[in-house]
């Protein structure tokens, strides 16, 4: 049977997959879990939940909270806010655990679970397993004066907004940003954050009814912020996912800035400023050569992980690093959360804009993105990737002719019966001739 969690909590198609009864039983079976480990500390527990804009968020978070009442956990509701809010409004308020009802990037028709530990935490592997096996069980309810009561979070969009303007060094004065929302969780708080900061915000996107989440809009869809941007005459644009918890950008010529580009320039940012630490950036193995290279001239080393931030997380607790994230633009800054901040990164790239006086292009500039070819081989028995020799040697024959100039990577999806197969190389067309000699080898040899 195949677990239940993912890389980022529970997923799949509300009310199919995810379910209002599933929502209610994961919510009593995370109590009992977290309960029993001591999160609790033998005190009536605190909950604070919250969802995206999503019109199945509606019944799913009120399954959530029923399910964490009925478990005798208080429960505040914070209504629509982005995923890292709640993480840090779980630490912020001292509260047991968290929950967000959200399926970030995609769309509409899905939907997800996840939870959050004292603090603002994801849970580790080993509490979601224990989660899984506990749903359905028998339980000693609670009655009377024991059970849970619901209550409004009002403040928890301010208290948000406030704590991402204490962490931005640098007013955002004359600087004008254009933010695309996603129709998704930030519609309000971004625009709110950067206008305060002292932007001048045009904001496209923000419109969320329920059912537009990510339709067209946000980090997925960046075209309409690539023209938003050069009809305003902005200094750039900056486009979240669902959730809010990713940032791509676009430059004031509408040209695209990727995750890689603004982990660069907040690596830099944060090595001129000190508090680098270890003078290292975790990311994942698919992260651009070119970023690469070019943080290793400055000085800076990356830490690579397998794909996915609960890994990128990993590598940074276990090195005590400040800085990581993906090519997603899902970027992560320990020193001032727990999890990747859409909004944060937003305001981290447009204070290093406003503070050094030189355009994102030519912050962005500091690394070239090396051409990247990625295929997925659909079909085979990707069980067999490791063991067969032949794939080996022709992964060995690709790399000795790229040499330092490009890398390649096979790696198995975590989800389908595919390989993918990525090339990197300074010549675009050199990536596309290795790439397609090796897909070319994995169904051949793989073939099921």
């Amino acid at each position: 049977m195949a677990r239940l969690f993912g890389t980022d909590g529970v997923r799949g198609i509300a009310n199919q997959d995810i379910t209002a009864e599933l929502a209610l039983d994961l919510s009593v079976a995370a109590a009992h879990v977290l309960g029993e480990v001591g999160e609790f500390n033998g005190h009536r527990p605190v909950a604070i939940v919250g969802r995206d804009p999503r019109a199945s968020g509606e019944f799913l978070a009120a399954a959530t909270m029923a399910g964490l009442a009925s478990a005798g956990v208080d429960v505040l509701d914070a209504g629509v806010l982005p995923t890292p809010a709640i993480a840090y409004l779980v630490a912020d308020r001292g509260a047991d655990l968290g929950a967000m009802l959200s399926a970030s990037h995609n769309p509409m028709p899905d939907n997800g679970i996840k939870f959050f530990a004292r603090g603002g935490h994801k849970l580790a592997d080993e509490l979601e397993d224990a989660i899984e096996k506990r749903l359905g069980e028998q339980w000693q309810r609670p009655t009377g004066a024991d059970v849970g009561r619901i209550l409004s979070l009002s403040d928890g969009a301010d208290r948000y907004v406030t704590h991402l303007l204490s962490v931005v060094a640098h007013r955002l004065d004359r600087l004008h940003v254009v933010l695309d929302t996603a129709h998704g969780a930030a519609s309000v708080v971004a625009p709110r954050a950067f206008a305060e900061a002292g932007a001048k915000v045009t904001v496209i996107g923000n419109e969320p009814d329920g059912i537009n989440i990510n339709d067209g809009f946000g980090s997925t869809h960046l075209g309409r912020l690539q023209e938003k941007v050069v009809e305003v005459g902005a200094d750039l644009g900056l486009a979240f996912d669902g959730d809010a918890d990713r940032c791509l950008a676009v430059d004031a010529a509408g040209e695209e800035v990727d995750g890689d580009q603004i982990m660069a320039i907040l690596a830099l940012s944060l090595k001129e400023q000190g508090t680098l630490r270890g003078d290292t950036l975790v990311a994942t193995v698919m992260s651009n050569l070119g970023m690469i290279q070019a943080l290793a001239a400055a000085g800076i080393k990356v830490l690579q992980t397998a794909v996915g931030d609960r890994y990128v997380l990993e590598g940074m607790k276990d090195g005590g690093y400040t800085l990581g994230g993906e090519q997603s633009g899902h970027v992560v800054m320990l020193d001032h959360g727990t999890t990747g901040d859409g909004t944060l990164t937003g305001l981290m790239i447009a204070s290093r804009v406003a503070s050094t006086g030189r355009t994102l292009a030519d912050l962005a500039a500091v690394m070239r993105r090396f051409p990247q070819v990625l295929i997925n081989v659909k079909g085979v028995d990707k069980s067999r990737l490791e063991s067969s020799s032949v794939v080996s040697d022709a992964v060995r024959l690709a790399e000795a002719e790229l040499g330092e100039s490009g890398r390649v990577l096979l790696r198995k999806s975590g989800t389908e019966p595919v390989v993918r197969v990525m090339v990197e190389a300074a010549d675009g067309d050199q990536a596309h001739l290795v790439a397609g000699r090796l897909v070319d080898v994995v169904k051949a040899e793989l073939a099921l």
